[in-house]
């Protein structure tokens, strides 16, 4: 990893700290904080009311997000952008308009090393994972892009989030920043496949976030042909975790559910999937699945989703069906971005 200071991934009081430590006046850690959170500046030359020296000292500390490539959908108005950092990895968002506002999905890794079968994103493994500063040039990307600003932020792109804990604590709390960007912790959604002692952990943050976790199965023996996680964490172990989370943060948990046709989509699925989430204070979002080109996987029809959903309903679970967005850009987490890597190695 660089040895670069990373100013956009500090807080404020470390980047007065490291003012300090170069021996600048302390009033320009509010101006560099503002540039790079406010304004989201990139460049430090930008910086106009910064002396030449700072500028050129914060060039060597910072870390970029260019934009790569950027795609439009012709069908619902979704934006997808693959972002190239400083090292060469390429890393993907969505930005996803809706009537009630505007959601970007953002990546917390390069690559992801959870395995999931019926996921592009871990195809090749993990390579590395993501600063705090790369999870919000993301966000301060698509905005400067766009024009539009992002009212709520799913961390459920490329990568595990849980598998890298302590740069999104930073991130969540940076983006929350009143002197930076600002957005609420409530609109905010993580995403995880089930990394047990992390779900506990992020409870005891204290941090009115919402909580997603990938399900996608019914059983253990299922879930483990499904996800290589379940081997080191049972479904009673992963519900409870999320029990203690409510508990804690009284904040709804969402569970993922991805319908593979023919694998987990038949009513007696349904009913083993109202049984297990009935005693739990949560929502069902269903996902039919994308396919991957790499996997034999097959997405449910829509009238078996449908009475998946019906399902569910009569049982009193809380359940909705994920629309799906942008498939005419391949907006599905995972799959430009491997695309991509494989353009650009070839190349190289």
């Amino acid at each position: 990893m660089t040895e670069r200071r990373d100013p956009a991934s500090m807080t404020r009081e470390e980047l007065t700290a490291y003012v300090r430590e170069q021996g600048w006046p302390a009033f320009r850690a509010d101006q560099i904080f503002g540039w790079l959170h406010k304004k989201h500046v990139q460049d430090p030359e930008e910086m106009k009311n910064l002396p030449g020296d700072i500028r050129a000292a914060l060039k060597q500390e910072m870390l970029t997000t260019e934009e790569w490539k950027h795609l439009r959908s012709k069908e619902d108005g979704t934006e997808k952008f693959l972002f190239r950092l400083y090292d060469g990895q390429i890393i993907e968002t969505v930005f996803m308009p809706y009537h009630h506002g505007n959601s970007l999905c953002i990546s917390s890794q390069a690559g992801c090393r959870m395995g999931c079968r019926f996921c592009a994103s871990t195809i090749g493994g993990l390579v590395r994972n993501l600063t705090p500063s790369e999870m919000l040039g993301q966000v301060y990307q698509a905005v400067n892009i766009t024009g539009k600003r992002v009212d709520s932020i799913v961390v459920m792109g490329t990568g595990e989030p849980l598998d890298n804990y302590d740069n999104l604590i930073r991130f969540l709390h940076l983006v929350s920043d009143p002197e930076g960007y600002g957005l609420s912790l409530r609109s905010i959604t993580v995403s995880s496949c089930g990394l047990v002692p992390k779900i506990r952990a992020l409870a005891e943050e204290g941090l009115p976030i919402t909580f997603a976790l990938s399900l996608h199965a019914t059983t253990d023996e299922e879930r483990k042909s499904l996800m290589p996680v379940a081997n080191s964490y049972t479904l009673k172990e992963t519900l409870d975790a999320c029990r203690y989370y409510f508990d804690r943060t009284h904040r709804r948990v969402t569970y993922e559910y991805s319908l593979v046709k023919g694998v987990n989509d038949s009513e007696a699925h349904a009913g083993l999937l109202a049984k297990l989430l009935e005693p739990m204070h949560g929502h069902v979002n269903l996902i039919p699945v994308n396919p991957v080109e790499e996997r034999d996987f097959k997405q449910s029809d829509a009238e078996s989703v449908q009475k998946f959903k019906i399902l569910l309903e009569r049982k009193r679970i809380n359940v909705t069906i994920r629309r799906s967005m942008g498939r005419d850009i391949d907006a599905a987490c995972g799959q430009l971005r491997r695309r991509a890597m494989l353009e650009s190695n070839a190349k190289e």
